[in-house]
């Protein structure tokens, strides 16, 4: 597997675009795009507690299930919009830990972005480090300004992060009809 060369990383505000698997480094992070490869993590993340309450059940039961929500969620949405969800790893062993990044749906107007790490690395601003990196990602290199993110109102860690994000809230929605009430929240730049 490809990674970022060290020598592009300078500190932690860094991000820098380097190939097709690694996208984005930091100083303790790197925001890789996910591969078939991925599918044990996939399927144990996407099966923690806490994925399960605040994003859903998803179906993944197997290696096979998560190796086709990777196909058809991650991998096409890389295919038809150059971003997605994208692994993050810790730089100094590449543990994976989690995954960041920008999902595009069809019920918002614009890309949010997502977030969502293994409990056995929350409290120690990975998430923080991961998600400030692709906000600079997306205004610097793609150069969209307004950033959604949906949440669980149930989700205070989640929501105290898109805050200190410089997200702001901005009102109710539903991704579906039939779908729970999830607060949107926005980047405060508008274009």
């Amino acid at each position: 597997m490809q990674r970022v060369p060290s020598s592009a990383i300078a500190d932690s505000t860094d991000v820098s675009v380097t190939d097709q698997i690694s996208v984005i480094a930091t100083a303790r992070l790197t925001l890789e795009r996910l591969t078939l490869d991925d599918a044990g993590f996939i399927l144990a993340l996407v099966n923690e507690p806490s994925w399960l309450q605040y994003i859903g059940d998803r179906g993944v039961r197997t290696l096979e299930d998560a190796r086709d929500y990777i196909r058809n969620g991650p991998l096409a949405i890389y295919e038809r919009f150059g971003y997605g969800l994208w692994r993050v790893c810790r730089r100094d062993d590449g543990s994976t830990m989690g995954l960041c990044g920008l999902l595009r749906r069809d019920t918002l107007d614009g890309p949010d972005i997502g977030f969502a790490f293994s409990p056995a690395f929350w409290g120690k601003g990975y998430a923080y480090e991961a998600a400030m990196a692709t906000l600079d990602y997306v205004r610097t290199t793609l150069g969209v300004q307004r950033v959604l993110a949906v949440v669980s109102p149930a989700n205070t860690r989640s929501i105290n992060l898109l805050e200190r994000l410089g997200l702001v809230f901005d009102s109710r929605v539903r991704l579906t009809a039939d779908a729970e009430e999830l607060l949107l929240f926005a980047t405060a730049n508008r274009p």
